[in-house]
């Protein structure tokens, strides 16, 4: 009897202490050794707590591939669902205080707020979150311009271009009428004024500055045609413009023609109202006619037509300042003065001037010869002789030695230039011609008419 009470007490100690290894586990012994093995291997070891991420996995490591996902260095990339962004470290540690080594969050994906569109606006299904959808709308009057629908995507980006909503229709301007002005006297342009138009716009009435092309009102405009455009743009950047013409004309009288053997020299267009030309000879010449003429309103030119005739010298007047006065403001003199026609320096300077005598003329110059003593001294220009008294008077009036040789050059206006007691080569001659007073423009003059020594 004593011997079944202690079989029953061991067999009743041992349930008691499977119960205790195994409590609530509901797994026979050999059903559960792995997991018992498991546990048993990581007694000691410091465990994190399981990583649940929301909107979002996490995809972990252990140091050897173990069984169980959270022990001590576990690592965990962490990746959220489409239309979420991570908050926090893309990668978690299980460190050895069993804490993570970071926290994480998944954020529903948000675009930034659209802009509301001058003159309308939009409307919005779930807001600006990630696949939401909006819609844009104008206010009467105006058009959409650009998508009309957009969504938000996956990269903060809303789908499509902005939207804007635009006025049309341009604005309306109206320019003046065409303006035709004629030149005033001796001017080749008119000044010319106008109103400058205004704009009006059909929807808010906000225009910018009228903006012109082309020369402002009260400039001078040269002869011809010429555009004017006016343009306006609404705030919508709708664009109006006009255009009108203005004309200038200048009467004009018809271009003259530099007499045979002259020069002419116009003010202005050279035929405009209002001008004036004038006219001059080449050497050996002298003017007939008009030395000038003007441009007249009735589109006529006033005076006579002007012609050039070989100059002719009267030797027969009794002043030697009469005999100047024919070359006043027409020929240069150069006078050549010996006491006797055998004298070497006349005979050499006659010898140079010869040979020269074209450079003489297009340079207007005549010569004239003083050869001998009183009474028995003569005068020449050229074939003509000069009465011995008309002589004497000409060395006298311009203080010329009677018994020496002289050269004696004298401008158009009858003042001495120069003298020389020996005879002057032509190159010296010309220097000092060619430095007159209004030579240079006389040489400009010779050179458009082709003249030239041969």
């Amino acid at each position: 009897m004593r011997s079944r009470s202690l079989c029953l007490a061991l067999l009743l100690a041992l349930g008691v202490c499977l119960s205790l290894a195994y409590e609530g586990s509901g797994y026979s012994p050999i059903e559960d050794d792995e997991d018992v093995y498991a546990r048993n291997r990581y007694k000691e070891t410091p465990w994190c707590s399981p990583i649940k991420v929301k909107h979002g996995n996490a995809n972990c490591r252990t140091p050897q591939g173990e069984y169980y996902k959270n022990v001590l260095w576990t690592r965990c990339d962490i990746r959220c669902q489409k239309g979420y962004e991570l908050h926090g470290p893309q990668q978690l540690i299980c460190q050895s205080n069993k804490r993570w080594s970071g926290k994480v969050l998944c954020k529903q994906i948000r675009c930034p707020t659209l802009s509301m569109p001058t003159n309308g606006g939009f409307k919005c299904i779930d807001g600006a979150y990630f696949n939401s959808r909006c819609e844009y709308y104008c206010s009467p009057g105006y058009q959409l311009k650009g998508d009309r629908t957009v969504t938000c995507m996956d990269n903060k980006v809303w789908s499509g271009r902005p939207a804007s909503c635009v006025d049309m229709e341009p604005p309306r301007i109206q320019c003046p009428s065409v303006k035709e002005k004629t030149a005033e006297p001796n001017k080749l342009t008119a000044r010319v004024f106008w109103e400058t138009p205004e704009g009006r716009d059909t929807a808010d009435g906000i225009l910018t500055d009228v903006i012109l092309k082309g020369p402002s009102p009260g400039s001078h405009f040269s002869e011809g045609d010429h555009k004017i455009q006016y343009t306006v743009y609404d705030r919508a950047e709708n664009k109006g413009t006009c255009k009108f013409l203005v004309k200038v004309r200048v009467r004009r009288c018809g271009k003259l023609n530099a007499p045979e053997n002259g020069y002419i020299k116009c003010t202005g267009d050279g035929d405009n109202y209002g001008v004036t030309c004038e006219f001059s000879c080449i050497g050996g010449y002298e003017l007939q006619g008009s030395p000038a003429r003007v441009c007249q309103y009735n589109l006529g030119w006033s005076g006579t037509e002007p012609t050039c005739t070989p100059m002719n010298i009267n030797v027969a007047v009794r002043t030697a300042a009469a005999l100047l006065d024919q070359f006043y403001e027409k020929r240069r003199l150069l006078i050549v003065s010996t006491p006797t026609a055998a004298n070497f320096f006349y005979r050499l300077q006659l010898g140079m001037l010869q040979p020269e005598q074209c450079g003489l003329d297009l340079r207007h110059v005549t010569v004239i010869e003083l050869v001998g003593v009183f009474p028995a001294q003569i005068g020449r220009i050229g074939v003509k002789l000069l009465p011995p008294a008309l002589a004497l008077q000409l060395r006298l009036l311009l203080r010329i030695p009677h018994y020496n040789f002289n050269v004696v050059v004298m401008d158009k206006h009858g003042m001495d230039k120069e003298r020389y007691p020996f005879p002057p080569t032509p190159a010296q001659l010309f220097a000092l011609i060619d430095t007159f007073p209004l030579r240079k423009e006389e040489m400009k003059l010779q050179a458009e008419t082709g003249q030239s020594c041969t």
